[in-house]
């Protein structure tokens, strides 16, 4: 839930160029205390260099930013122990466990050892603490890492991509991490491939392309404002496509061979229609979601 109120981050105007690559162009949002806040678009979107900037890694070249009510660039060490971040790539100290790698961490910023324990049970991986990160499986990797974020109990977390690669599982796993996180009152900031995931976590999304921000609020105000049909499918041959184009609530209607797909604005009289035709069996309803209002915003083009 967002504790709206407190802004922790505030971007205006926000500018990153590399030589003719424009990749951040004149960003403005904020990002509320508590809030759980995703970054979107497709790849180059510019998504990367924006966290850098407002982690302090990077320096911008116009525009300005607040984390915590001060900037982090250049460098600011004030600010150092109440963030933590998370990067795409996963770094950790060589043949150390589980619980020294998250000790070794927690004394650079002056905790005791027994916090280490804390974040390995946090994050479910109490049973790995004397096992070597190399032979932690990726999805423990992940959650190891973002322990270490976490290990000085930072206000805010930034997480870029923290479940690229892992099973469904292991995702799964993460995300009620990820929950725990910020019921403890943690502002949470990340990036993701995955809008699923967006949409069952964050409070708000900011959809990005080419550097610039298409649409900001929460995923389900983003869903509604769409407009789009409900997506009715039923097993190839349950209704032949010719008779579903002339009902009524059709709006378009696609047959793969495999199922028949209706779109309809009108999904209640379309269901009603097809119920009076005996065709329910194994009828499947889908409705737009966050996934449709990215692909209507950034295009369906590949993105290397």
């Amino acid at each position: 839930m967002t504790h709206v109120g407190t802004a922790t981050i505030v971007v205006e105007g926000l500018r990153k160029r590399y030589g003719d690559l424009v990749a951040v162009d004149g960003l403005s949002f904020s990002v509320e205390e508590g809030e759980f806040f995703g970054i979107l678009g497709p790849n180059g979107a510019g998504k990367t260099t924006t966290l850098e900037m407002i982690e302090g890694l990077r320096k911008p070249d116009a525009g300005s930013v607040r984390l915590l009510g001060l900037s982090p660039w250049p460098r600011n060490p004030t600010l150092l122990p109440r963030i933590g971040v998370q990067l795409q790539a996963n770094s950790f100290f060589e043949r150390l466990t589980a619980r020294e790698q998250l000790e070794t961490f927690a004394s650079l910023y002056g905790i005791g050892r027994a916090k280490a324990m804390d974040m390995l049970e946090l994050v479910g991986l109490s049973d790995k603490a004397g096992t070597r990160e190399n032979k932690l499986s990726g999805g423990q990797r992940q959650r190891l890492s973002i322990a270490c974020a976490l290990v000085h109990e930072p206000d805010v977390v930034f997480l870029d991509e923290p479940t690229a690669g892992l099973d469904p599982q292991a995702r799964r796993n993460l995300w009620d991490v990820l929950r725990a996180i910020q019921g403890k009152g943690r502002t949470i900031v990340y990036t993701t491939h995955y809008l699923d995931e967006a949409e069952e976590l964050c409070d708000r999304v900011a959809i990005m392309d080419h550097g610039r921000i298409l649409a900001l609020d929460a995923p389900a105000k983003l869903v509604r404002g769409l407009n789009a049909p409900t997506h009715v499918t039923l097993p190839h041959g349950v209704l032949p496509a010719e008779q579903a184009a002339r009902l009524e609530a059709a709006d378009s209607v696609n047959d793969d061979g495999v199922s028949l797909t209706i779109a309809s604005r009108k999904p209640a009289r379309l269901i009603e229609a097809l119920a009076e035709l005996g065709a329910l069996d194994g009828v499947a309803v889908r409705g737009a979601t966050l996934e449709d209002v990215f692909l209507q915003l950034t295009g369906r083009e590949y993105r290397a």
